[in-house]
């Protein structure tokens, strides 16, 4: 991206935040966001829509093109105007005029009970009953009129009572141009849609992790998993930000969108919602399962191996068990203890990975070390197996949602040799990042484009045989034999040591008598500075 688009998105980020910092204090918290994404979801649907019928609107009046319909044929292209499956032909989302924005921005501040001519093909009467009942039946007929979005938007508008701000929001949001010379349409929304997550993930705190992972991370863990093409799965997948990225990566590398299938799960209704509507607006196909539901107890996905796996489950999550049969096939490894399910999602996701198939699993550091109630044993029986690739500690002050030291688990099938990766059994690369990074605010840390691009080439370089070499203080290839010698803990830090030192050429004495002489001298002026601000104030009357 340019300096130029990345101008104009940021300017974008701006008016939209700040028109829809509006709602805060008449919305609760908890729905403030899906007030605000609903109505970005149906401009971007309703102006899609607009842009297909007006190429249609040409195309049947040119005499050179295929779709020509003659020189008086008004009234048949209206009706074809409304034919659904020009629209649908080009992944278009077909928006019924109930829901098409500039009948929703026309009419949004119209009298209670006032009837609305509705012109869909053919004509019909509306009774208006207030903005927000509206947008609820809008979004009902889009729902209606595109199986793909069954009961994944939030038609609550009526009942959040927020008709009083909706007018004014919805002339702001009018103002969206989901136009540009070189941006598409769909990635100006892409952008609006992450920005407005990220945004409401820190407003959101704690909460905010539930639905949201930061991006530098997602980035992470996508350049060195590399997902080029096959099934990638996220079982407790958020608003769906690694299949975002993964979309992205496959874009970024020359390659196209259909050569990854996407699936998904999540327990959370809201959540669910919002992970659909992220791959609805970018055109994905995706399965997310038939309802929202919990991967302990209701996996969606039974049949599934993946290719790759990406997640970031609750850390250290203690309710999980109620549901689930002792005898689980996907406890290949050990009975994960009743009161914490890291090693819960960790077998889950390995039990569905393809034969060769990678995964990348976010967990609390504890995962790493903790020998309570049979957890060190499900360790040590998972790095016997060699199913550990790499292992990589995080800074603090990355989430919005917790302040727990995390680390992300690289898991492979198969550490045979295979395309442009060598055989890499019985080893294991350990990589320290806590140094990594910088702080973008006074409470959180990010990670920098050439952090991600020196911990991903590190990985690789050590993946590939090409050119890679240990890094004091940053990362170690160790061998299994090496890690049972420390007792099956997997902390970075043990294996990678301590940064080389830079040699001091000074001599002691030397450095002793030059720092306490020019200590000496600023106390001097210690002193000096003093007496100047006794004698001012002595002179204003002041004196101590």
């Amino acid at each position: 991206m340019n300096n130029e688009e990345q101008q104009f998105l940021n300017n974008l980020d701006k008016q939209l935040w700040s028109a829809a910092d509006r709602l805060r204090g008449s919305v609760n918290p908890s729905e403030y966001m899906h007030v605000v994404l609903g109505l970005v979801f149906l401009k971007y649907i309703s102006d899609a829509f607009k842009e297909r019928r007006t190429e249609l609107e040409a195309a049947f009046k040119d005499p050179a093109n295929d779709y020509y319909l003659g020189d008086d044929a008004g009234e048949l292209i209206e009706q074809e105007l409304e034919a659904r499956d020009y629209y649908t032909e080009k992944n278009v989302f077909w928006v019924p005029a109930l829901a098409r924005w500039d009948f929703i921005k026309d009419n949004a501040k119209v009298a209670i009970d006032t009837v609305l001519e509705v012109k869909n093909g053919k004509t019909y009467e509306y009774k208006f009953k207030g903005i927000g009942r509206l947008l609820d039946d809008a979004l009902e007929a889009v729902e209606k009129e595109n199986p793909k979005l069954k009961n994944v938007l939030d038609k609550s508008y009526a009942r959040w009572r927020v008709d009083e701000s909706l007018p004014g929001l919805i002339d702001e949001f009018s103002k969206i141009p989901f136009n540009h010379a070189s941006l598409k349409a769909k990635d100006i929304l892409g952008h609006i849609y992450e920005y407005f997550l990220g945004e409401f993930s820190i407003a959101a705190g704690k909460r905010g992790g539930e639905f949201y992972t930061p991006k530098s991370i997602v980035s992470l863990i996508v350049e060195m998993l590399e997902p080029y093409e096959g099934r990638v799965y996220d079982p407790c997948c958020g608003s769906g930000g690694f299949f975002v990225q993964s979309e992205r990566f496959v874009v970024e590398h020359g390659g196209k969108i259909g050569q990854i299938s996407i699936y998904g799960q999540e327990a959370n209704p809201t959540t669910w919602r919002l992970a659909s509507m992220n791959m609805a607006i970018r055109g994905l196909d995706f399965d997310f399962g038939k309802e929202p539901a919990s991967t302990y107890t209701k996996p969606q996905h039974l049949d599934l191996r993946a290719d790759f796996i990406m997640a970031n489950p609750p850390f250290n999550m203690k309710a999980w068990k109620e549901g689930v049969k002792e005898d689980d096939p996907r406890w290949k490894y050990g009975t994960p203890p009743d009161g914490n399910a890291n090693f819960v999602w960790m077998q889950h996701m390995i039990h569905h990975l393809a034969p060769h198939g990678s995964m990348a699993l976010l967990l609390a550091n504890g995962s790493m070390s903790s020998n309570t109630n049979n957890e060190g044993e499900i360790r040590k029986t998972i790095v016997d197996a060699d199913l550990v690739e790499c292992m990589v500690a995080l800074p603090g002050q990355l989430f919005t949602n917790t302040q727990i030291p995390a680390c992300i688990w690289f898991l492979t099938r198969s550490k045979a040799q295979r395309k442009a990766s060598r055989n890499r059994k019985g080893e294991v690369l350990f990589i320290d990042a806590r140094n990594l990074g910088y702080m973008k605010d006074r409470v959180l840390r990010d990670f920098k484009v050439e952090d991600i691009a020196k911990i991903a080439a590190t990985f690789h370089a050590w993946q590939r045989g090409e050119s890679y070499t240990d890094e004091a203080g940053f990362c170690k290839a160790a061998r299994l034999e090496d890690i049972r010698k420390s007792d099956y803990v997997l902390t970075p830090g043990r294996y990678v040591g301590a940064a080389a030192q830079e040699v001091d050429a000074e001599a002691f004495e030397d450095k002793m008598a030059r720092l306490t002489a020019a200590l000496g001298d600023q106390f001097k002026e210690s002193a000096r500075l003093e007496a100047e601000i006794r004698k001012n104030l002595a002179g204003l009357g002041y004196a101590l």
